[in-house]
């Protein structure tokens, strides 16, 4: 499983902490601190279809989206949230995940399409097997944007497919970061 940790200096040790109010505040600090370091870790966004998925991160800022890879899934979402995982450690391996978004497939009204089900159990499997946040994001048109974006560069459309996913990784990644940015301004 990919781990988080946070260095505290002695002194802060709950174990060290007097009375029970000051454990409590030591353990507010504590997981403020912690959500401040995930917040400023890199992100991995994936999207997810029935053949393929997408995988992109952020710069170690959280600003910047970028694709990274494109991965054959099998048919199971078991193999699926395996090769998940096995991606995550991958990149945790060179630096700490602050979290994992998961493109949410809906239909243009909003409600759930066919695919949303799937999605949601992967969400919750790797919910269960990781010790970062995994949390969903609206994944509507992410993949026309990226269609859009990708043809602008590359005009063999065999080339552009085999890159779509990872591009519409990355359009789901940015949403997020922008949807979390304080300034609110858009990264690109």
């Amino acid at each position: 499983a990919v781990d988080v940790l946070l260095e505290l200096p002695r002194e802060a040790r709950l174990a060290d902490a007097g009375n029970a109010e000051d454990r409590e505040q030591l353990a507010g600090a504590v997981v403020d601190g912690l959500r401040e370091r995930l917040l400023q870790a890199p992100q991995l966004a994936v999207a997810t279809d029935e053949r393929r998925i997408g995988v992109a991160v952020s710069d170690p800022s959280a600003t910047i989206a970028r694709p990274w890879k494109t991965l054959e899934r099998g048919r199971s979402d078991a193999d699926a949230v395996a090769l998940l995982r096995t991606t995550i450690a991958e990149l945790a391996a060179d630096e700490a995940v602050g979290c994992v978004v998961i493109g949410l497939p809906r239909r243009l009204d909003g409600s759930d399409n066919l695919q949303t089900p799937r999605v949601q159990k992967i969400v919750a499997i790797l919910s269960a097997q990781l010790a970062i946040p995994v949390v969903t994001q609206d994944e509507r048109l992410s993949s026309r944007e990226a269609e859009e974006r990708l043809s602008l560069r590359e005009k063999d459309w065999r080339k552009r497919k085999a890159r779509l996913d990872a591009a519409a990784a990355a359009v789901i990644l940015q949403d997020y970061l922008d949807a979390r940015s304080p300034s609110g301004e858009r990264g690109e």
